[in-house]
């Protein structure tokens, strides 16, 4: 088959290396998918240049496509059904192939009227945001509508930050369904698209971080309600000055959340809660809240109140993948994921 390698080099530089590899064989509790349609994610270019242990590997883990082939003790899945995946980080046989590894846990059906790019914008973002919201802040999930003690906790809201970018729409949209309102949502040039998330009748607000730092903290402050403390905030872009215009905007006591692991995060108030969510531990710790959770996407794409991201098709399949990446790595993608055809690839 064929797989895309991503090599990192001096300067932040990348390129990608296609070569011929042999179909992996599944183990007991993973899936062997057909890839129809690969995502990828700012960690894919990130983890090569940065980190030297994930040089020279295939970092793709969004998958969409058919079932293969099943493990022995796999049960939900069988050859032949439409799926999404979330591949298990920083192991082989990773999304930007033609056959890749999904285990049971992190994969779920896609609905027949979900295309496989609809389906490969879903797994990562979609998991990253349930596990910040839901297990880092710990804040009440959809299935605890009842719970008035829970829900008193977050009355003063919730601000997301990088509220355009995959994972802050994603976590907007799960907000949403637990009925966690007002939403403070951060955006810039994407504004539009994030005004077509929110709830403005449930006090959803939308605040611009291109009037600059000072604006977006004053900004938040006004968008809290009288008689409200702030004490969560969801924060999708995790370097500059998010984190720390957060930590000035919250109560004593408050929690951000954070989605770039490892990052120094410097200058953050002591009174503030700072807990960093990893995406790698759906797999591991968090495998519980992973299984719940990526079998509500499925019902959340069949009733219609979950929707995958919007995307552009990369052309040429593999072949464009270091192009992609190379946008990815310039910030040229704003409330858009890319996702590469598979069966496009030349040779292929």
């Amino acid at each position: 088959m064929k797989e895309a390698i991503v090599h990192g080099h001096d300067n932040e530089r990348l390129s990608v290396e296609i070569q011929e590899s042999p179909i992996p064989v599944p183990d007991v509790t993973q899936i062997l998918i057909r890839v129809v349609v690969s995502g990828s994610n700012p960690k894919d270019w990130k983890g090569p240049v940065r980190i030297p242990a994930q040089n020279h590997t295939n970092t793709g883990d969004d998958i969409a496509g058919i079932v293969e082939r099943v493990g022995s003790s796999v049960l939900e899945f069988k050859p032949g059904d439409r799926v999404a995946s979330l591949h298990k980080l920083k192991t082989p046989h990773g999304s930007y192939a033609e056959f890749a590894l999904g285990e049971e846990c992190s994969t779920f059906h896609l609905p027949a009227h979900v295309t496989f790019e609809e389906g490969a914008t879903i797994p990562l973002a979609a998991m990253t945001a349930a596990l910040g919201l839901f297990n880092s802040l710990s804040l009440p999930p959809p299935w605890c509508l009842g719970d008035a003690s829970a829900r008193q906790n977050a009355k003063g809201g919730v601000v997301v930050y990088g509220a355009s970018s995959a994972v802050g729409a994603f976590a907007i949209k799960l907000l949403r369904r637990a009925k966690l309102h007002p939403i403070i949502a951060v955006a810039g040039k994407a504004r539009a698209f994030v005004e077509a998330l929110i709830d403005s009748s449930q006090g959803d607000v939308i605040v611009d971080y291109r009037k600059g730092d000072d604006a977006v903290v004053e900004g938040i402050r006004q968008a809290i309600r009288q008689g409200d403390k702030l004490k969560y905030a969801f924060d999708a872009v995790s370097h500059g000055q998010s984190y720390l215009n957060l930590s000035k905007v919250l109560e004593p006591g408050g929690y951000i959340t954070t989605v770039t692991p490892g990052h120094d995060y410097k200058g953050i108030s002591p009174r503030i809660n700072l807990v960093q969510t990893n995406i790698t531990t759906a797999h591991t710790v968090n495998r519980d809240f992973a299984i719940t959770w990526f079998r509500l996407f499925y019902y959340g794409l069949q009733e219609g109140w979950l929707r995958g991201h919007p995307y552009d098709v990369i052309p040429g399949g593999l072949n464009g993948l270091q192009s992609g990446l190379e946008k990815l790595q310039s910030g040229k993608a704003s409330a858009v994921k890319y996702v590469y055809k598979i069966g496009t690839t030349e040779g292929s």
